[in-house]
């Protein structure tokens, strides 16, 4: 009988990141997020409208209506009407009074996070990013 290789914590909470972000509203791309805490889990955001209000798969958001020609890049959000993935848990965590942990916490991300997550993360003290590679492997943020 074979025994399957145990994934390390960074490769087990990005495994979650790609599990939480087919949650996302987007036509373009879906990205999920992880706050960890000593290795748990503290809470978790995908990329989407408020609760209750009608996102882009709905057809609402004329970013994702506008073709890939008229708006290719992933760090062009001109007409987005989502709340990225980062910023999501980010307000879980603050909603739930969680604030004070988030200076020891990790924020894990299916794919990079944009200067303005990453400025996000930084103004509530989260010290690290962690996410997937271009070329393989995780890339670490530090803030």
């Amino acid at each position: 009988m074979s025994q399957s290789k145990r994934p390390d914590w960074d490769d087990y909470f990005i495994s979650i990141c790609n599990a939480v972000r087919v949650r996302g509203d987007c036509r373009r791309r879906q990205v999920g997020s992880v706050i960890v805490y000593s290795n748990r889990i503290i809470s978790t955001g995908y990329n989407g409208t408020n609760a209750g209000e009608s996102g882009c798969l709905d057809g609402n958001c004329p970013r994702g209506l506008c073709p890939y020609s008229v708006v290719p890049a992933y760090y062009e959000y001109t007409n987005c009407i989502a709340i990225h993935a980062e910023v999501s848990a980010i307000d879980q965590a603050v909603r739930y009074g969680l604030t004070v942990l988030l200076e020891f916490a990790t924020l894990y991300v299916s794919e990079r996070p944009c200067t303005a997550c990453q400025q996000a993360a930084r103004a509530v003290g989260l010290p690290r990013i962690l996410c997937p590679a271009d070329g393989g492997g995780i890339e670490y943020i530090f803030l």
